[in-house]
């Protein structure tokens, strides 16, 4: 049994800890209600940038020449997989499912005989790579995490995924993060990049009008091709950068929900280790009492 002396230094330094894991809740929590408001607002204009380069996609749908951000190298060998994690850890689960879906994906794809390379962003998922595929990462991004995301981080992650494919040395790139739900739920997801993937919304109306005699004409202004050629590498980074802010608001929500049960475990420990603490105590003052009946009936 542990003496009052340890009990106490227990007790103490547990009571520590849950200042710690309080305060970094508080933290999280403020933090992510700004998370949260920019990764929504995100989500409208990156839905309908997928949306309106789907309908350019469907005019252009056949044309030689088609830029390889939409139709890819024409080929399925090589695959660029961009998992975004935080850079710092306590944060539940929120990391490890990003890894978990990304070893999936890789062991999928080389049973498929492709080769994988990997361009991790975060500390933590390029920590776990370096460990588990260090000869498949060819290039990083950390030292952002836990800011307000700039969207500078999307562009330059963007300008790294044009110059492999141009330089011909990827085929396909999908992003691997944690989609945010809400401050308990961060559901790990995976998006395709290059080449683009049509929305279901632009998919259904590409059936349409290829199906219906009476099918609406479009004119662009400019034309197709310099429209798509511009706007392309712009939703590259938007569809990054709208991951990013996924990223951000699921880690501070995840973090706030760890530190949130770190606190009441702690709680629960000082409790249960109070009434050890105060048993012991009793159970001494009782022997001592013994003791000291039972010498002076002796004398």
């Amino acid at each position: 049994m542990a003496s009052l002396k340890e009990l106490r230094a227990r007790i103490g330094s547990i009571k520590s800890t849950r200042k710690i894991t309080s305060a970094m809740k508080m933290v999280a929590a403020a933090k992510l209600r700004r998370a949260q408001a920019s990764a929504e607002a995100a989500r409208p204009y990156a839905a309908a940038m997928r949306r309106m380069l789907g309908e350019l996609a469907a005019a252009t749908k056949g044309e030689e020449g088609a830029p390889r951000l939409l139709a890819g190298t024409g080929q399925d060998k090589v695959h660029l997989l961009i998992p975004i994690t935080s850079d710092r850890g306590l944060c539940g689960g929120f990391n490890s499912n990003v890894h978990r879906l990304t070893l999936q994906t890789i062991n999928k794809l080389q049973a498929e005989g492709k080769t994988v390379k990997l361009l991790p962003v975060g500390r933590r998922a390029l920590n776990f790579f370096n460990r588990e595929h260090a000869d498949l990462i060819v290039d990083k991004v950390i030292g952002f995490s836990g800011k307000d995301v700039p969207f500078s981080v999307a562009s330059g992650l963007g300008d790294k995924v044009n110059a492999l494919l141009e330089a011909g040395e990827i085929d396909v790139c999908t992003l691997v993060f944690n989609k945010f739900q809400n401050a308990m739920t961060q559901t790990p997801a995976c998006l395709q990049l290059v080449p683009m993937v049509m929305d279901d919304a632009a998919a259904k109306a590409d059936a349409a009008s290829t199906t219906a005699d009476d099918a609406a004409q479009y004119e662009f202004e400019p034309d197709e091709a310099t429209l798509l050629a511009m706007l392309l590498p712009r939703n590259l980074q938007v569809q990054i950068y709208a991951s990013l802010l996924e990223t951000a608001a699921g880690e501070n929500g995840a973090r706030m929900t760890a530190m949130d049960n770190a606190t009441r475990n702690a709680g629960r420990t000082i409790d249960s280790l109070s009434k050890v603490y105060n048993r012991t105590r009793q159970t001494n003052i009782t022997n001592e009492l013994i003791e000291i009946i039972s010498g002076a009936q002796a004398v």
